[in-house]
């Protein structure tokens, strides 16, 4: 009989049911899941708190009815806390950002990490899916020993790695993979490309995803002059994409803020070679120079002449495209990884059942 699991998260983001699914195809686990109706601004947020208010008793009939085994839940403020005071151990909870308290300005922020407290404290096993959200798990007094530093990982059979030399030669072409909204700064890319075709380089840039920036990008390339050279191929789904990364030799990511990216290890084990944000959540996987480069937040200008001083290199670039699968399949492998996140919850799930 496998052991049912409550889970506490919106189950339509795709981090949550990698999560899911990986416990459920390495583990005896199946899953009752639980979450927040209401979402958005003004008065909708205010209903919602009301709900969140309320959500304790729905949890508490759900765990009389269905008697799962353990509780997960995917952040450590709303849904950790309420794993806390659902009364169920084995807990589990995830951090999902680097804090999970954000904005960092919000009225709300000391009401945040009081019920992040308190989910930390009740927790069993804290996930902290990328060293530097150990790191802020460290400054707010966490028991570390509790915590277990292990990213969720990528499927290594789909994204699979083509390493033809003519790749690297051809032209620059790169690919963007992250949603159209205003935190991933497209609107940088697209600029770095426009210096790049200015300085005569052919090259070639697909963004894939969705968002409400669209319209207002596609708006900036036809001013820019970049109709043929900058192409939006909307959203593509996980089997898809490891077809067009396996065309590009750059992946460029430019977000103002980023914890763990799922996007970044999949673009590695297909060879594109990383350029992203200097931030401290890429710094954990980038050494600048070394198997990518690191830019400054907002500055297209950096971005175009990293991509130049890649482009001369082209035999530095396949060597750290090898070293980079390799890199992922040891830290990021989603067998290994989720096997091991289940034999986790497993045990703890054997230890409460002997008290």
């Amino acid at each position: 009989m496998k052991n049912k699991i409550l889970f506490l998260g919106e189950t339509f983001r795709a981090d949550a049911q990698t999560w899911m699914n990986g416990l459920a195809e390495y583990g005896n686990f199946e899953f009752i899941t639980w979450e927040l109706n209401l979402a958005g601004s003004g008065i909708r947020r205010f209903f919602r708190a009301v709900e969140f208010m309320f959500s304790p008793f729905s949890i508490w009939s759900i765990i009389r009815r269905e008697k799962p085994k353990m509780v997960i839940a995917e952040r450590t403020t709303s849904y950790g806390f309420l794993a806390a005071v659902s009364g169920l151990h084995p807990m589990a909870v995830a951090q999902q950002g680097i804090t999970d308290i954000y904005p960092l300005n919000s009225p709300f922020t000391g009401i945040k990490e009081m019920l992040q407290g308190y989910a930390f404290k009740k927790a069993d096993l804290i996930h902290a899916w990328g060293p530097v959200m150990a790191e802020s798990m460290m400054e707010r007094h966490v028991d570390m020993s509790k915590v277990m530093v292990l990213p969720k990982g990528i499927n290594m059979d789909n994204f699979y790695y083509n390493p033809d030399k003519e790749r690297y030669r051809q032209k620059i072409r790169a690919i963007v993979t992250r949603s159209l909204l205003p935190d991933y700064r497209h609107n940088v890319i697209i600029r770095a490309f426009k210096i790049l075709k200015d300085r005569g380089y052919e090259v070639e840039l697909l963004i894939a995803g969705q968002g409400r920036l669209r319209a207002s990008l596609e708006e900036l390339r036809n001013s820019l002059g970049l109709q043929q050279e900058v192409v939006f191929l909307g959203r593509i789904n996980n089997i898809a994409l490891p077809n067009y990364l396996n065309k590009c030799n750059i992946y460029i990511s430019m977000p103002i803020t980023e914890g763990v990216s799922a996007s970044l290890f999949e673009a590695m084990a297909c060879g594109c070679y990383p350029m992203v944000t200097d931030l401290p959540g890429n710094r954990s996987w980038i050494e600048n120079g070394v198997n990518g480069h690191l830019i400054p937040v907002n500055d297209s200008e950096a971005l175009a002449k990293c991509v130049e001083k890649m482009w001369q290199k082209p035999e530095m670039v396949m060597n750290v495209a090898a070293k980079n699968r390799k890199f992922v399949e040891e830290h990021a492998n989603y067998k290994k990884n989720m096997a091991t996140i289940a034999n986790a919850y497993q045990n703890l799930i054997n230890k409460y059942n002997n008290q």
